[in-house]
């Protein structure tokens, strides 16, 4: 391999980066993910105070140095909490989109490489999946097995497998129709090999801006599904359950639904910004927003 070949990639991975610090929604939206990332995996080591432990006469207190947030109607610290509920959002997430990546990425290939009866079959049962509203498909699957973080996560799943199967398939069938895999095709290169090499780094990027957006999508109807005690059940946290908590002491404890429903926006806000940020760096066609003025 010549020393061209390894400074290419190098230069085009620095040239991402710096078109990326020029891009505000990307930094703002790569921060606050980060931050959550980073505190969600604190979590899993640490909290200044254990969640499941109740304390009943430090109820209600204010912020304070012991507490920065204050207690909840149980003598719970809210900042640690809102770190587990952090966590579990974040698990849900990754999971729900993974199995939807990795389940709905290899049909989107396979209708898209094998046109016809599985074409489809895979792109009619997408149809069929998109014909029920997500969250209620999700309310309906945790209701009929009973609710529970792993019941979410498959029922917020279920339905990432339809969007990722129908957008690989879409971006697909474009590159299949490249030389470049027509020439592969006919030097007799198998198919596994030539879906691996050829076509999946080509569709890579969509299917990360997907994931970014969905990954975003997750983290609201695992909130939805434990604000209806479908979801992370007690005594571990979640910023759905301390939504639904806080709703009978808004007039007197308010900051007790603020601030897990600031969590969620923050959190959704942030993903959105990402994902808008590395669409807009990532498809040619809008790198122009982001390139610098010539001088």
């Amino acid at each position: 391999m010549s020393e061209a070949t390894l400074i290419a990639p190098r230069r085009h991975r620095a040239g991402f980066w710096r078109r990326a610090a020029r891009h505000p929604g990307f930094m703002i939206g790569g921060t606050i993910s980060l931050a959550v990332l980073l505190i969600a995996a604190l979590a899993l080591i640490w909290t200044p105070y254990p969640v499941t432990v109740l304390n009943i006469a430090e109820k209600l207190h204010a912020a304070s140095i012991a507490h920065p947030l204050g207690t909840d109607h149980f003598g719970r610290d809210i900042l640690s909490m809102l770190m587990v509920g952090a966590g579990n959002s974040v698990a849900v997430g990754l999971v729900a989109v993974g199995l939807g990546i990795g389940v709905g990425g290899p049909l989107g290939l396979l209708s898209a490489m094998r046109p016809g009866l599985i074409s489809e079959a895979v792109m009619r049962a997408s149809d069929l999946a998109f014909a029920f509203p997500a969250l209620l498909t999700a309310v309906m699957i945790t209701a009929i097995y009973g609710p529970g973080t792993v019941n979410s996560i498959i029922a917020i799943g279920i339905f990432n497998i339809p969007v990722f199967a129908r957008l690989t398939r879409g971006v697909s069938l474009s590159v299949w129709k490249m030389e470049y895999v027509t020439a592969a095709r006919a030097v007799g290169v198998p198919p596994l090999q030539l879906a691996l090499r050829h076509m999946l780094p080509n569709i890579a990027s969509p299917l990360i801006v997907q994931a970014t957006i969905q990954f975003a999508l997750a983290i609201l109807a695992e909130a939805g599904l434990s604000y209806l005690g479908l979801g992370t059940q007690p005594p571990q946290p979640s910023w759905g359950k301390m939504l639904h908590e806080a709703q009978t002491m808004l007039y007197f404890a308010p900051m007790l639904a603020i601030l897990p429903g600031a969590s969620i926006a923050v959190t959704v806000l942030g993903l959105n910004l990402l994902g808008d940020g590395l669409r807009d760096l990532l498809d040619p066609k809008l790198r122009r927003a982001v390139k610098p003025p010539k001088t």
